[in-house]
């Protein structure tokens, strides 16, 4: 009996583990933000968070060898009379960033690349439980060290970074595989109504949009422990 009682209590005690599904683009500062808020929550939580990253290319109409970042942000913003749009946004940003470790470099960006081959790095590295790295890789390299990230030796610098095969890395880049799987899930997430990122899907089941603060997220931690585990 004594056997039985300790297992039944062991089990009602075990962690259940919360899945958190991460859609987001590797050129979008919220994204970087959001995803620095929703770390800091989950060292905070004492729950078990299982995380993946999806992919979202908020303009896939860039060209594959990218374009000139200031004239691609002058065109989004200043047409239609919104040309205090950027200067606001930046200024949010700039003044959000500091105290999640994170250091904009906005008027010094070379070029805004085509995402389609950093989400591509970002898939294999998540197959080598390396997808943390690697986005976090990414967001730094962009927005930090002013690298273009749709360049081929740059993607293969940071798989070496993060202790990806390097050399394998830049072979892949240069073949069509995963492309039209990442278009795939892309399109999926589309789908299912999403339209801005970051979104931060909890368990299948809810999503927290946008740059939350880390209180939302410890509050939708709580909510999806309260659910069906994730398959």
């Amino acid at each position: 009996m004594a056997k039985k009682k300790s297992s039944k209590s062991s089990h009602k005690n075990a962690k259940q583990t919360i899945q958190v599904d991460i859609v987001s683009d590797i050129v979008c500062p919220w994204c970087w933000l959001g995803v620095r808020y929703f770390e800091k929550a989950a060292k905070q939580s004492k729950h078990d968070i299982r995380l993946t990253w999806r992919p979202y290319m908020l303009d896939p109409t860039v060209p594959e060898g990218g374009v000139p970042y200031n004239d691609y942000m002058k065109k989004k913003f200043n047409s239609g009379g919104t040309s205090d749009r950027y200067k606001a946004m930046r200024d949010a940003l700039e003044a959000a960033a500091p105290e999640v470790g994170i250091d904009f470099k906005f008027g010094q960006i070379p070029m805004r690349p085509n995402t389609l081959d950093g989400h591509r790095l970002l898939r294999w590295a998540q197959g080598q439980d390396l997808g943390n790295a690697a986005s976090d890789a990414l967001f730094r390299s962009f927005f930090t060290d002013l690298k273009d990230i749709g360049d081929h030796d740059v993607l293969k610098g940071i798989a070496e970074e993060i202790g990806m095969d390097a050399d394998l890395v830049a072979e892949l880049l240069t073949k069509e595989d995963d492309k039209n799987a990442v278009r795939e899930e892309i399109m999926y997430f589309r789908n299912l109504g999403i339209n801005g990122v970051p979104c931060f899907i909890y368990n299948g089941q809810f999503a927290v949009q946008g740059a939350q603060p880390v209180d939302a997220h410890l509050k939708a931690l709580n909510e999806a422990a309260k659910l069906p585990p994730a398959q």
